[in-house]
């Protein structure tokens, strides 16, 4: 259904599924060559992120086929994991302390984000619960904070709006800020220098591979990222050297993941209430100047640098945070492990958190 006075976009009539993927991604494709001349930082995937929401909020029918998306979390999964050497993995290890200190951290911030957007959205949004509001804030995955939501009864539309929000404005915004304070090449945790070779490869995408299959077979949450990096972790942690990864290959999964970021943006996604759109970004901002705050405690409990802990602290996707501090060397080992662990406690926590606190809150006990 057409929304009133909205434009045509030009490929808004392509109904073909095989052809909505080429224009979506042969639009992507341009934005990331442009953004690479302009110098914007993490270009091949800001650029698709920013075209394809665009032109989905405009009313063109992007799509993003999931196996492009899936085998673009293999790969940034994988390359990931090449950083975990020995002595990397025993660094990340020695910080356990600090990983289930930032847990508490981030719970206790999206808790607090949470009461935050109940109280100013409830007295001119009928129908809104403390439930939705809860599963609305957790730093977590879009898609199992929507479940869990459904799950509750809560208004799944809020949530995954919520969410898709957030690691919008988080993933465009923070390379921005990192690349404007001047941080880039800061890393302690450098990747081990590997040379291509083509058989390796093909033993590192079959290992790998199998890993993320088996995560997808267990039902995982992020299986075809979490199951490429464990299994890619386990290989460079015994000291295992296949082969390195193409940066071509890598720009293309960056593409890839910035694309299915950019399709979840509809016409219809712009109508939705928009003062709560508005209070989830102001809310998005705070959480990230707290993160930010926080950020310099904790760098200076570790003498890491802020940059790495600021990614590793930040309240965005797994993918797009490690990403980020991987093409600007900012100490991708660390900020993975700690925003892989903060997804996987959320997962376990966020039920039971919810019949101890939102629960009672929600049958009427204090707001």
């Amino acid at each position: 259904m057409r929304l009133k006075n909205q434009t045509p976009h030009p490929f808004r009539f392509v109904t073909s599924l095989p052809l909505r993927v080429f224009f979506t991604l042969l639009a992507a494709l341009a934005a990331a060559l442009l953004c690479v001349q302009l110098g914007t930082p993490l270009p091949w995937m800001i650029g698709p992120l920013l075209i394809t929401s665009a032109a989905s909020m405009l009313g063109a029918n992007t799509l993003s086929w999931n196996p492009f998306r899936n085998t673009a979390q293999w790969v940034i999964g994988t390359a990931l994991g090449l950083y975990f050497t020995p002595q990397v993995t025993a660094l990340v290890v020695s910080l356990w302390w600090l990983v289930l200190l930032s847990i508490v951290w981030s719970m206790a911030l999206g808790y607090a984000y949470g009461v935050w957007l109940y109280r100013f959205n409830a007295p001119r949004l009928p129908g809104l619960d403390r439930t939705t509001t809860y599963f609305a804030s957790l730093v977590g995955g879009a898609s199992e904070m929507t479940m869990l939501a459904e799950r509750e009864n809560a208004r799944t539309d809020l949530v995954a709006s919520a969410h898709s929000l957030r690691v919008l404005i988080v993933t465009v915004s923070v390379p921005f800020a990192v690349q404007f304070v001047g941080w880039h090449g800061v890393d302690v945790t450098p990747p081990l220098l590997r040379s291509f070779d083509g058989f390796g490869l093909l033993a590192l995408a079959a290992i790998t591979g199998g890993g993320a299959w088996l995560m997808h077979a267990l039902r995982r949450s992020n299986p075809w990222f979490i199951g490429s990096l464990l299994a890619s972790i386990a290989l460079t942690a015994n000291a295992v050297t296949l082969s390195s990864i193409p940066l071509w290959l890598i720009n293309s999964a960056q593409l890839a993941i910035g694309v299915s970021l950019g399709v979840r943006f509809t016409a219809a996604f712009v109508h939705t209430a928009p003062r709560w759109l508005a209070s989830v970004a102001l809310g998005t901002f705070g959480m990230m100047v707290a993160c930010a705050v926080i950020s310099l405690g904790f760098g200076a409990l570790t003498q890491l640098p802020l940059a790495t802990m600021v990614l590793a602290t930040a309240p965005g996707g797994i993918a797009e945070m490690a990403i980020t501090a991987k093409v600007l060397e900012l100490g991708a080992p660390v900020v993975t492990a700690f925003q892989v662990c903060r997804l996987i406690a959320v997962l376990l926590i966020v039920a039971p958190l919810y019949r101890w606190v939102a629960l009672p809150e929600q049958d009427g006990v204090p707001k």
